[in-house]
């Protein structure tokens, strides 16, 4: 027989416990990341300001709209999250069965914070957006925190510029 399969990162993770998905309606501004790709080291200078507006569809799963500039172009990228069994768990599709996605809402103030997980395959990443590009203090304690309760430590978090959003994109620049 084979040894159970290690706990994955997102298993430790618990989601938010009461959480109205209509409070996550809106603008949203990716404040920090913490992942292990190998991309980021080598370009983190590049980082973009990106935005996110999150719209609830049929009450229980997510379109994201995510604008960022690429090649000094705004271009919309739109994802759709689909719900689970457990509240506050998303399930991303990619167009391969291994693409897929697990979300989880890890903890919110829907006035100013959310924490997000993000694991595909055993590669896990934490994403800490704000009501506004700035937030408090106490609100990057607490991303570090649950950073490092996933296994990562600080020095994969990147911090994303606080100007140069774009809010919009032409209907050349949409990527479903």
């Amino acid at each position: 027989r084979r040894p159970p399969s290690p706990q994955s990162a997102l298993e430790k993770v618990a989601a938010q416990e009461v959480l109205n998905l209509h409070q996550l309606s809106g603008k949203w501004f990716l404040v920090g990341m913490a992942s292990r790709c190998s991309y980021l080291p080598e370009h983190s200078h590049q980082l973009e300001a990106t935005m996110v507006t999150m719209t609830i569809l049929d009450g229980q799963s997510l379109a994201i709209s995510t604008f960022r500039k690429l090649d000094r172009m705004c271009w919309e990228i739109r994802q759709h999250y689909l719900p689970t069994q457990a509240p506050g768990c998303f399930l991303l599709k990619g167009h391969r069965k291994s693409s897929k996605v697990d979300v989880v809402v890890g903890e919110a103030d829907p006035s100013s914070f959310v924490i997000i997980y993000y694991q595909k395959g055993r590669n896990i990443s934490v994403k800490l957006y704000g009501r506004t590009s700035l937030v408090s203090d106490a609100v990057v304690d607490k991303f570090e925190q649950r950073v490092r309760a996933v296994g990562l430590s600080e020095d994969v978090i990147y911090y994303f510029p606080t100007y140069g959003f774009c809010d919009s994109a032409d209907e050349f620049h949409i990527l479903d």
